[in-house]
């Protein structure tokens, strides 16, 4: 049983950081923005489809509705990559759970509680950090600000795909077996949307052509395989600490690579709101387990 649990957390970890190598890799390809979303997600797609079973069921409502946030979040995410540094991409996205708490409020009714604003103020501090940090550009974050903007519409739509999952859940079998469906036909269609605007593949290098399979048959394949098949065995506070790994890697895998760093002012945001997510988790598990 201890193996077997050991496993399953080594199986998330290992999801986690091949998620964060996905900052370096986007970084590394010279194709443009809807070439290199386009392919990745084409890529990613087909893997999943083929092998994962439960990630055929690709004409549910709920996997298609599901599915069309995330093909906006997939490519929101690539030209969020190629324009700011990976570290501002992370740092912003790792706030999503602010705009959950919103959208929440907003579209489901539940109200946040005390604590759980106190959470979210240092995370929106971090965010307002990060944000009001005037990032010179780089060579591989040409454009800080508008790739600002493509992450801070990342996180909304990754808060809203939340929500959406469990707005479709409520008094209904779990969304949860539905996930992979979801993220498979999310691909595709971001694939559908961006492949016609990418221009001829002929022009592509050998290179890239090895980025792009990567990116989709290991960042985004391998690594949701090896999450759907881990996390079902790991505590949800457990595993979404090991999640934690991938914005902290992330920034520093463009570091190895790129020598790309954020400011020090949007470093210290990300510390914040990580530092934010990482205590409200364990808060969360704490009162859970008194609860229990």
């Amino acid at each position: 049983m201890a193996s077997t649990a050991t496993s399953a957390r080594l199986q998330i970890l290992g999801a986690a950081l091949l998620f964060s190598t996905g900052g370096a890799a986007i970084k590394a390809a010279s194709l443009t923005v809807w070439q290199l979303a386009g392919l990745r997600a084409a890529i990613g797609g087909i893997f999943l489809v083929l092998v994962l079973p439960v990630a055929r069921r690709l004409l549910e409502p709920r996997v298609l509705a599901v599915g069309a946030l995330y093909a906006v979040m997939t490519v929101s995410y690539v030209a969020a990559t190629r324009l700011t540094t990976a570290g501002n991409v992370m740092f912003l996205v790792a706030a999503s759970p602010l705009a959950v708490l919103l959208l929440s409020w907003w579209w489901l009714g539940e109200r946040a509680s005390r604590r759980e604003v106190l959470f979210m103020l240092p995370m929106a501090l971090g965010l307002v950090l990060c944000l009001g940090s005037a990032q010179p550009a780089l060579a591989t974050a040409p454009n800080p600000a508008l790739g600002n903007l493509f992450a801070v519409v990342n996180l909304v739509i990754w808060a809203a795909l939340l929500v959406t999952m469990r707005a479709l859940g409520r008094g209904r079998e779990s969304v949860d077996d539905l996930a992979p469906a979801a993220i498979a036909v999310g691909n595709l269609m971001a694939a559908a949307v961006c492949l016609p605007l990418a221009g001829s593949p002929t022009d592509i290098s050998p290179v890239d052509w090895l980025l792009v399979a990567y990116l989709g048959i290991v960042q985004i394949g391998l690594a949701y395989v090896w999450l759907t098949a881990g996390i079902r065995r790991v505590a949800a506070f457990e595993s979404s600490l090991l999640l934690l790994v991938e914005p902290v890697a992330n920034p520093l895998w463009a570091w190895a690579a790129h020598g790309e760093l954020p400011t020090r002012w949007a470093g210290v945001g990300g510390a914040v709101i990580l530092g934010a997510l990482a205590a409200k988790l364990w808060w969360v598990d704490r009162y859970a387990s008194r609860s229990g």
